[in-house]
């Protein structure tokens, strides 16, 4: 039987589940199954003073194999950073675990991402707009492109306006420029195509060595490659989506982290069509991004996800 269960409880602070003073706290937790994991970790964090509020537990049928991720609040002062990490890795000892991860949003690094986008502009304004509201726990390092923009764009002005550094890099089928993107993300913690129409090869996959998150602009596995909206469009679906995945080697069959869909009909034109579509992947691509800073997503089985 699939188990899969959340338990909340609502924050009695203006930090919740804490008094003044406390933050908030993320564990993940990924290991074989086993009697008493819950337990230990709930035992952990209330020795130190510590609130869970919220649990999320999954186990898959069939299969020994334990996921979690629970959302707590403490006193540093009292449960200092360093030794938050210390108890966490005595419970990843103790029950082999393949993932642990803790995180405290308002005492650690902000992730650091690289953007890397093409001639289409949508994802990409919408995302720095998102970064610019403080709606995305992210700093943004750079953006990548094989376009070129000129100085008085929208674009520019914004990246100009903000520090941010614009790389031009245009390519060709004999030269990806690969090498110069991999020396401008190398201090990333993950990167993020929006809408980067270039395929990268297995070499700077395994080169680069960290997460990579691409929006598709259909609905996955339907759709591959080029030009799926007027590929769905053509075959008259009645219902779009966008895809924001993991990048491997295989085009466009990475591990799904988000879907979105909108109906159409009929009575849609092709650029409708690709207004609806478009405005998908923009949500897709900032909640896939979302989920993933907030520590939702877990590698499962070959080629899957498990989202909390």
């Amino acid at each position: 039987m699939v188990v899969l269960h959340r338990i909340t409880r609502r924050a009695a602070s203006m930090i919740p589940g804490g008094p003044a003073g406390s933050v908030l706290g993320i564990h993940v937790f990924h290991c074989p199954d086993a009697v008493g994991i819950v337990a230990k970790l709930s035992e952990c964090i209330a020795s130190r003073g510590g609130n869970i509020h919220s649990v999320d537990v999954f186990v898959p049928d069939k299969k020994q194999v334990f996921y979690s991720r629970n959302e707590f609040v403490f006193d540093p002062a009292r449960w200092p950073r360093d030794v938050v990490d210390n108890d966490f890795n005595k419970i990843s000892k103790l029950f082999s675990a393949e993932k642990s991860v803790v995180r405290v949003p308002d005492l650690d690094p902000k992730f650091k991402i690289a953007v890397l986008a093409s001639k289409q502009e949508h994802c990409l304004v919408d995302l720095l707009y998102r970064w610019q509201e403080g709606r995305l726990p992210m700093d943004i390092s750079c953006v990548i492109s094989n376009h070129q923009r000129a100085p008085n764009t929208h674009v520019a002005l914004f990246l100009k306006q903000h520090g941010i550094p614009y790389h031009h890099l245009p390519t060709s089928a004999g030269n990806t420029r690969e090498a110069e993107i991999l020396e401008l993300v190398e201090d990333t913690d993950f990167l993020v195509l929006a809408r980067y129409m270039q395929v990268l090869s297995r070499r700077f996959l395994e080169s680069y060595g960290k997460d990579i998150i691409n929006i598709h602009h259909g609905l996955l596995p339907s759709f591959k490659g080029g030009n799926p909206s007027k590929q769905a469009f053509d075959a008259g679906v009645k219902l779009i989506g966008a895809t924001s995945h993991f990048v491997t080697e295989e085009l466009d069959a990475g591990p799904i982290i988000e879907q979105m869909v909108e109906r159409v009909s009929h009575r849609d034109t092709l650029k409708s069509f690709v207004q609806k579509s478009e405005n998908l992947e923009k949500q897709c691509l900032t909640q896939a991004i979302k989920s993933y800073c907030e520590l939702r997503v877990l590698p499962y089985q070959v080629n899957k996800t498990v989202v909390f």
